[in-house]
């Protein structure tokens, strides 16, 4: 029903009827158009087929092949094939071959071959081609056929035939089917501007008017200048002369105009200049921020002439004084948020606590506060326990310029109770001063100190203590001097800012204690004095990472025979757990040097014994596992000068020849231990050494740096080796100076030694056939090589020796037997058999007639035991030297 009044209200109106107009005139345009078309494409039609039969019928009667076929004895069967092909050639509806008498030789329809043709033939026997139309009625088809005869020339210019050409004008296409989609396109086209274009009219008219009548456009008058004069936001409006025609009561109110100001000039109205200079500048202003006395007023002014409107313009008014306030607090704490996030990412990156109380003082310098102080206690500092005495130090200080007072860094902080500086020391609650020269408790600390303060012009203060886990670390003052005080939203912003670091700062501690223990056990499981042995000159340094100690480690075991054993490792981890594992690891190399083993067979001791820890260590509750270990295990025999080395995972050993020359001999390297993949892993090689050579021994942290390739840290250690002359622990110095890393992220092990020989006067060997004869021969040999030494005071307890260790090998070997007395810090005796019979020491009883061989040999010998070797096995002893 609404819809129908809107039509019939439409159709009333002028507009309805010019629209009704408008579409009867479209429709009769075209009406025409598409009559014309049809006519015109009617008359194209035939045109179009007279053309075609025309060209095909004459182009078919000038072929010379038709008048040869003409008078050809038959005629018909060679001009039917020439025609049918001619008519499915051109597309025509038939081609018909004649003779001058209308007799038809060539058909499309062979049953009328012979008979009479039907059409005009006249014109064609003058020699002039006829197009003729005539009614289609065969099979019921009704149409027109327009068809041409032309004349069939012979050579002497007669006629001597007729060639018709026909086509149907069904069978041509229709320009209408063409011209159709133009023409109804352009009649909806039109029909719709002949629509649109009243109903745009009738609705710009309804928009005017709003479809009201006049009485209810002067009720929405009413309304509307209720509605402008209650509005909180003031409206103005002046004409093309300036003068004012409107001025709703907001705008009275903020520009303090009279009642009676409407009609007065711009000029009268006595407005702030600037307010003014906007008002009659004619020119478009958004939010422009003008004062009125203690008011900021948003002013947004627009010409009305500018889309065709009369000349004037209308100017609103907002007052944005609160707005300003709430805004200016809204950027202030946008700023601190984004303070909180960047302090987020950067505060904490260095897992030391003085790094980051001075981030923190960094952090806020400048954005929130003019100068910063952060005070730690001494135990923070240190990565120790707090205890209630704890003494606090000044650990950061930051500000915008450096002429500040504040204690400097270290300086000790002294305590004195119910002054706002205690808090952080026995409070946990912060402090706000938002005026220092109104408050006297914080000068009751230090007086002078205050003065001086006060002098740099700082006027506010927030002290917040710096509180983790229920322990109070320290506390952090800020002050300001240029911007306006601190306020509660200022106070509850550094209670945020300090909480967050407060996190870092403890864990910075806990992680410095847990280095400091981890660190501490790992020099105490080092060997602190070095063994008593002639065999090397030994220097070592031991440098733990910054970040974290790990499980480096060295050792100089003393070995039968004046042999040492030199041993370089390191834990794969770090802290207490991989300082601890080193030291059960050192421990089991020593329990296994014991049994003079080869250097690949410890090892492969070792990986065992690693993946045994690595299996007990999975079933322990704090989840700490190995993940391996890498060592290198060496052997150097003064005697023979030979030196055997097995690598499992570790950097090959650097040898500097007693000529400054530098060796890098290729060692098999097997895998990092705790792997588990058997003992064939490992390979032991020898190498002769000559007396006064060096022996470089070191841990991948020496050589090993993110920053670059391990190769230039080899290539700076074989330089500084190559360099450096002296005593083993100058050129410990040397390296460490030169090869270090600036920043070493790992422990550094360096161990270098410096070989020496014993010479053949401190050596002699027999060997002797297993026979009991021998040994009485044997011991008087033994006795005069002591009396060479000057050992004769030994000879009875070497004879003795000697005697019961030959006799044994006799006993139970079959093959030669050497025995060997080596003069060193010990006089020692070896005896060489191939036999693999392990001697034991046991305690025989009053009737037994043996048994007492060991136990004699036990008590005269200081040490002795048993090695094997691959052809049997070394029984030695060692006696302490009198002389």
């Amino acid at each position: 029903m609404k819809g129908r009044s809107r039509v019939r209200s439409l159709l009333g109106s002028l507009a309805g009827q010019v629209l009704v107009l408008q579409v009867i005139i479209v429709l009769f345009l075209i009406g025409v158009s598409a009559f014309e078309t049809v006519v015109q494409t009617q008359r194209d039609r035939m045109d179009e087929a007279s053309a075609r039969v025309t060209s095909v019928a004459e182009t078919f009667a000038s072929s010379p092949s038709v008048t040869k076929a003409i008078d050809s004895p038959h005629p018909s069967a060679a001009l039917q094939p020439r025609a049918e092909a001619a008519r499915k050639k051109s597309g025509v509806e038939f081609v018909v071959v004649t003779t001058p008498q209308g007799v038809r030789l060539a058909s499309p329809q062979p049953n009328l071959i012979g008979k009479k043709f039907i059409g005009t033939t006249g014109p064609a026997l003058r020699g002039q081609s006829e197009v003729e139309t005539i009614d289609d009625i065969t099979d019921g088809r009704n149409g027109r056929i327009v068809q041409a005869v032309a004349p069939v020339l012979g050579s002497h210019g007669q006629v001597v035939g007729l060639v018709s050409a026909g086509l149907h004008t069904d069978k041509l296409p229709s320009v209408v089917n063409r011209r159709v989609p133009l023409l109804a396109g352009t009649g909806g086209a039109a029909v719709l501007v002949a629509v649109v274009g009243p109903a745009l009219v009738a609705r710009r008219l309804r928009r005017q008017t709003r479809g009201l009548a006049p009485a209810e456009l002067a009720r929405l008058y009413e309304h509307h200048d209720a509605v402008l004069r209650s509005v909180r936001e003031g409206v103005v409006a002046f004409d093309g002369e300036g003068r004012l025609v409107l001025a709703n009561d907001e705008a009275i109110r903020l520009l303090k105009l009279p009642r009676d100001a409407e009609g007065a000039r711009l000029s009268d109205l006595q407005l702030e200049p600037h307010l003014a200079q906007i008002l009659a500048s004619g020119c478009t202003a958004e939010d422009k921020v003008v004062r009125m006395g203690e008011r900021l007023l948003a002013v947004n002014h627009q010409p009305t002439d500018q889309n065709g409107g009369p000349a004037g313009s209308v100017t609103t008014l907002r007052d944005t004084t609160e707005l300003r306030a709430l805004g200016a607090q809204a950027e202030s704490a946008r700023q601190r948020l984004n303070l909180l996030y960047e302090a987020g990412n950067h505060l904490g990156r260095s897992l030391d606590a003085a790094e980051t109380a001075k981030e923190l003082a960094d952090c806020a310098v400048s954005r929130f506060a003019d100068f910063v102080t952060i005070d730690l206690a001494r135990e923070v500092l240190s990565g120790g326990e707090l205890t209630p005495d704890s003494s606090m130090l000044r650990a950061a200080v930051s500000g915008v310029r450096g002429d500040d007072p504040h204690h400097p860094l270290l300086a000790l902080i002294q305590r004195t109770s119910g002054v706002p500086q205690s808090a952080g020391m026995g409070s946990s609650q912060a402090v706000l001063v938002p005026s220092l020269i109104e408050s006297a408790e914080w000068r009751q600390q230090d007086p002078s100190w205050a003065r001086d303060i006060m002098s740099c012009g700082i006027h506010s203060l927030i002290i917040v203590p710096i509180l983790a886990r229920g322990e109070i670390l320290g506390r952090a003052s800020y002050f300001r001097s240029k911007r306006e005080p601190f306020d509660q939203n200022d106070l509850a912003f550094a209670e945020e800012l300090t909480g967050r670091t407060a996190i870092s700062i403890d864990n910075a501690r806990r992680f410095s204690r847990e280095r400091t223990l981890a660190e501490s056990l790992q020099r105490s499981l080092l060997p602190h004095d070095l063994p008593q042995q002639n065999a090397l000159q030994v220097a070592h340094r031991y440098l733990p990472a910054e970040a974290d100690a790990g499980g480096d480690w060295f050792d100089i075991i003393p070995l039968s025979g004046a042999r040492v054993a030199l041993v370089v490792g390191d834990i794969v981890g770090r802290g207490l757990h991989a300082a601890a594992s080193m030291g059960r690891l050192r421990m089991a190399i020593h329990n296994f040097s014991r049994l003079d083993l080869p250097p690949n067979e410890i090892l492969r001791q070792l990986d065992e014994i690693i993946v045994r820890m690595e299996c007990e260590s999975g079933q322990q509750p704090d989840g700490h596992t190995l993940t391996g270990a890498r060592c290198l295990y060496a052997i150097y025999d003064p005697v023979t000068c030979c030196f055997s080395v097995a690598l499992a995972g570790h950097p090959s050993p650097v040898f500097v020849k007693p000529d400054g020359t530098l060796e890098c001999p290729d060692f098999p390297v097997g895998p990092p231990l705790g792997l588990g993949l058997g003992s064939f892993t490992f390979e032991t090689k020898e190498l002769y050494l000559a007396m006064g050579s060096d022996i470089a021994l070191f841990t991948d942290g020496l050589i090993e740096n993110r920053d670059e390739d391990i190769g230039r840290g080899l290539a700076r250690l074989y330089q500084a080796l190559a360099k450096t002359h002296g005593s083993p622990e100058h050129i410990c110095d040397s390296v460490l100076k030169s090869v270090l890393p600036k920043c070493p992220r790992d422990d550094v092990a360096l161990l270098v030694a410096r070989t020496h020989a014993l010479s053949t006067e401190d050596t002699a060997e027999w060997n002797i056939a297993p026979d009991p004869e021998a040994v009485a021969g044997l011991r008087a040999d033994a006795s005069r090589k002591l009396n060479e030494w000057g050992l004769g005071e030994e000879s009875l307890e070497t004879e003795l020796i000697i005697s019961e260790l030959v006799t044994n090998a006799i006993r139970y070997s079959t093959g030669p037997i050497r025995v060997r007395l080596i003069r060193d810090r010990y006089l020692i005796c070896e005896v060489y058999d191939n036999s693999s019979t392990s001697p034991h020491l046991q305690r025989a009883s009053t009737v037994d007639e043996g048994g007492r061989g060991l136990y004699l040999i036990s008590e005269f010998a200081e040490n002795w035991g048993v090695r094997y070797t691959d052809k049997g096995k070394v029984i030695w002893t060692e006696q302490i030297l009198m002389t």
